[in-house]
């Protein structure tokens, strides 16, 4: 499929093919929300931790009598019916992570790239080189673009200064080609890629 090739100025400058197999996918919901999912699994720390009875300083010796005190037969003051006893069935130090097939994963990078392109949210720009790094120039491209909530993905390197102009303006994020994925796809409105991006994600998914 064709698609029209602008300057951050948004003046024309050429087309681009988007291949098919890779802009042409049907939506998936399902697909999505897995590779999500996957993704923000990853990311948890998974440094929550309680101190059990093992991990409690405190004296193990019999509260009261056996019999005859009238109370329950208590052995230890770390059991966790106790002010200050250890916790009972709390979180442990853990990775979340969990392993998801490479063909599920790439489909899912696909499929959201097709559905921006469904939704006619992807943008094709030339290339993002600034000469200055410059937050207000750049907001005033934004503004011509209509763009309030964008992922910017350039080829394997990002330009520096467009990297630094970029970096305060809200609901604007910026990626290399190789770190693409899902989650930044489907929670930015608009997909903006140059032409380098767009060989290089050709390359990836081929």
């Amino acid at each position: 499929m064709k698609a029209e090739v602008i300057t951050l100025d948004g003046k024309k400058a050429g087309d681009i093919d988007l291949a098919d197999a890779i802009y042409g996918l049907e939506k998936r919901a399902d697909i999505l929300h897995r590779v999500v999912k996957w993704q923000l699994a990853k990311r948890r720390a998974g440094t929550h931790a309680v101190k059990f009875r093992s991990d409690i300083r405190g004296t193990t010796k019999r509260v009261g009598k056996q019999k005859g005190g009238g109370t329950a037969r208590h052995g230890n003051r770390k059991v966790n019916i106790f002010r200050g006893g250890g916790r009972a069935f709390g979180p442990i130090v853990r990775d979340h992570g969990y392993s998801l097939p490479k063909k599920i994963r790439a489909l899912g990078l696909k499929t959201a790239l097709s559905v921006k392109q469904l939704d006619k949210k992807i943008i094709v720009i030339d290339a993002m080189d600034l000469k200055e790094a410059k937050t207000a120039a750049l907001v005033k491209k934004l503004g011509k673009l209509g763009l309030a909530s964008a992922l910017f993905v350039d080829g394997a390197e990002v330009n520096e200064n467009f990297k630094l102009a970029l970096a305060n303006i809200p609901n604007v994020d910026v990626l290399p080609s190789q770190g693409l994925n899902v989650y930044d796809i489907l929670r930015r409105d608009t997909l903006v890629l140059t032409k380098a991006a767009v060989e290089k994600i050709e390359e990836r998914l081929k």
